[in-house]
């Protein structure tokens, strides 16, 4: 079995070249809620070097908020933004002579899109003229899944290694205490239940249908690399392999 580790990164925590061993896709930040040409470069060099496949992340323009919040701006704002930061980021991966893998929405802009159709439609908009040769990282049974599928958008359902779930299977939110897991054991017994079973428990304990064919850590999570080493590690022992 081959299971796709992917990694938000290129966000300022320089851990990047701890975590690009133990994964084979990662996000990167492309001047949205984080990241400038600069942060871009090193990061794609490093993803080179490591040979993970990279992925643009764009976010609400909101470096205040690290695009963890809503943004109260226009559709045609937002999608100036996302067409302008996808224009960076492949400009710089033009410079490395590397290829764009996959488009994954960052932060506040992925939970709406995952349930508004209104902004799922602008994001697929936005990312129209990527699409014939990149896949959109979305999550299972989603708004935006069903809208990028309409668009003939190529996707991968995404899952998440360190977050709990909802009945909904929306995100549990970052206010709460629970939303967050980072216990690596946990995290562990969180990703192997729902690659063995097809299904992912709640946090009220129930179990849900899910697909993924990526499963995400967040490179900001304070101890990431430890959580991506021992996930690593621990999924060799059961005879799965990190690959995309």
């Amino acid at each position: 079995m081959i299971i796709d580790i992917n990694c938000d990164v290129g966000e300022g925590i320089e851990n990047e070249y701890l975590l690009m061993p133990y994964i084979s896709s990662c996000n990167i930040a492309c001047g949205g809620h984080f990241g400038t040409a600069k942060t871009i470069d090193e990061t794609v060099r490093l993803a080179i070097k490591n040979n993970v496949l990279i992925g643009a992340h764009p976010s609400f323009p909101d470096k205040e908020n690290f695009g963890r919040k809503v943004m109260n701006i226009s559709f045609q704002q937002l999608q100036d933004s996302i067409e302008n930061q996808l224009n960076l980021f492949v400009e710089r991966l033009s410079f490395f002579g590397a290829k764009l893998h996959h488009i994954k929405p960052h932060g506040a802009l992925y939970n709406l899109i995952a349930v508004d159709k209104s902004y799922a439609e602008v994001f697929i908009k936005s990312i129209k003229k990527y699409s014939k040769t990149t896949f959109l990282y979305v999550p299972f049974n989603s708004v935006i899944e069903k809208i990028a599928i309409k668009n003939n958008i190529k996707i991968k359902y995404e899952v998440f290694a360190d977050r709990n779930y909802n009945d909904n299977l929306t995100l549990v939110s970052r206010s709460e205490n629970n939303a967050l897991i980072i216990d690596k054991s946990q995290v562990f017994n969180h990703v192997f239940y729902m690659l063995k079973n097809k299904k992912v428990k709640t946090i009220s304990g129930i179990e849900k249908i899910i697909q993924g064919d990526t499963f995400c850590i967040h490179g900001d999570t304070k101890n990431a690399v430890e959580i991506a080493k021992y996930l690593s590690e621990k999924l060799k022992k059961e005879c799965v392999k990190i690959g995309a």
